[in-house]
């Protein structure tokens, strides 16, 4: 009967929560840390300065160890505010418009010119854009992934990057959202079936024992 087992053991006897094998060369994915997302005087934003100064350590170090750094922001065009799905669904989200301050990310993580940065106008960082290809091509063989939001477009970054066929990391102080039911209820979805929800700390003690030389 349904309800007679705890959650844990379900999960546990369907063999869900299994640990990834991280690999040498991860690439740290960023997802909408932009100004539309990390200012609360956006209609989409909420303060995430927390997590905002977490990844900016994450940051740091994946810059210590040279490896691939990328940005996602998303942002529309004027036909687009005017006739994508999503933003009838979303209607907040059509302030995010190219060439705005709302789609430019937050400078407190001090994005440099020549980390990667993907304009993308879906939820997920793969969809429809060039990413999956940049990662090969920088040899990348694991996916740590922050930002926002933890509900909607991280956890679509992180589906698609595993269905890429990439383990993934994410860390649990890295990754907002605009409420705190959803940010759970996604962190365990994740944890279970996707990829390994982690301390940041742990994160960092794993980058800092890579020897990863450009591709």
């Amino acid at each position: 009967m349904a309800g007679t087992h705890t959650t844990d053991h379900v999960y546990d006897r369907a063999g869900f929560g299994r640990p990834v094998e991280r690999g040498a060369r991860p690439a740290v994915v960023v997802v909408d840390f932009s100004y539309g997302f990390t200012d609360p005087a956006s209609p989409t934003g909420s303060d995430m300065s927390g997590e905002i100064a977490a990844t900016a350590r994450l940051l740091d170090a994946a810059r210590a160890a040279d490896l691939p750094v990328v940005f996602t922001t998303i942002a529309y065009d004027p036909a687009q505010r005017d006739t994508l799905t999503w933003l009838k669904k979303a209607t907040g989200m059509r302030a995010l418009e190219v060439g705005s301050r709302l789609v430019e990310i937050d400078d407190r993580l001090e994005p440099r010119p020549d980390e990667h940065l993907v304009v993308k106008t879906g939820a997920s960082a793969f969809f429809g854009t060039a990413l999956s290809s940049y990662l090969a091509a920088s040899g990348v063989d694991t996916v740590v992934v922050a930002g926002a939001t933890t509900s909607g477009c991280v956890r679509a970054t992180v589906v698609d990057a595993v269905q890429y066929g990439y383990p993934v990391l994410v860390p649990r102080e890295c990754v907002a959202d605009r409420a705190q039911e959803p940010h759970e209820a996604n962190l365990f979805d994740i944890d279970q079936k996707y990829g390994d929800v982690v301390e940041v700390a742990d994160v960092l003690s794993y980058l800092a024992t890579l020897d990863t030389p450009r591709p």
